[in-house]
């Protein structure tokens, strides 16, 4: 177009296609395929819908908090049992009755069973203290015939001490003093009188 030429007015008109621009467009629209559409999302489910379902549920269906396991009672601790009684060696025995002395001697007689009881666990403590090993304790034999367990003076029979010592001197509380008793020899009273082993104190170097 010359200059100073005026531009044509109105839409411009397109060119018919040359027969090789023609032949182009047509192997370029051949190649082309169609898209296809991305696949769509399924929605993620909702949290209240889970929210509403539990709290709907009834109460038997939800989990139950596990329960602790009850503590087991502890057992208090067991009293030790005292040692049991131990009788006379043979030796001691054979030089007590070809007339062998013991440390010490008590003679219960004509005491009532309270005094003896008193006097018999003075006389032990005391044997004890002064390092005594073998005592004598004289209960008597008591009468015999149909005065035997006849009722005395407060309450107590002929005979009762020589009942009673033996289940004194066999009490829980007296190991710690007495080792353990047997009837006397012939020469020491018989059966009217005990032989008490005493236990050494501890820390008693004798």
């Amino acid at each position: 177009m010359a200059e100073g030429d005026e531009k044509p007015s109105g839409p411009r008109r397109r060119r018919p296609l040359r027969p090789d621009e023609k032949q182009l467009w047509e192997h370029v629209t051949r190649s082309v395929r169609e898209m296809r559409p991305a696949p769509k999302r399924r929605p993620a489910a909702p949290v209240i819908e889970e929210a509403v379902t539990a709290a709907a549920a009834p109460p038997e269906k939800l989990a139950k908090p596990a329960k602790a396991a009850p503590l087991k009672p502890v057992p208090p601790p067991k009293t030790p049992s005292p040692p049991p009684l131990a009788p006379l060696e043979p030796k001691t025995r054979r030089r007590l009755s070809r007339g062998a002395e013991v440390d010490a001697r008590l003679d219960l007689h004509g005491l009532t069973q309270g005094a003896a009881h008193s006097r018999l666990n003075a006389f032990l403590r005391g044997a004890q203290g002064a390092g005594h090993s073998l005592v004598l304790v004289i209960t008597g034999k008591g009468s015999s015939g149909p005065a035997e367990g006849a009722m005395l003076f407060q309450g107590e029979g002929r005979g009762v001490l020589r009942r009673l010592v033996p289940q004194w001197l066999s009490a829980p509380e007296m190991r710690g003093i007495v080792i353990g008793f047997e009837t006397a020899a012939r020469g020491h009273g018989g059966e009217g009188a005990l032989y008490v082993r005493v236990r050494r104190m501890r820390g008693d170097g004798r």
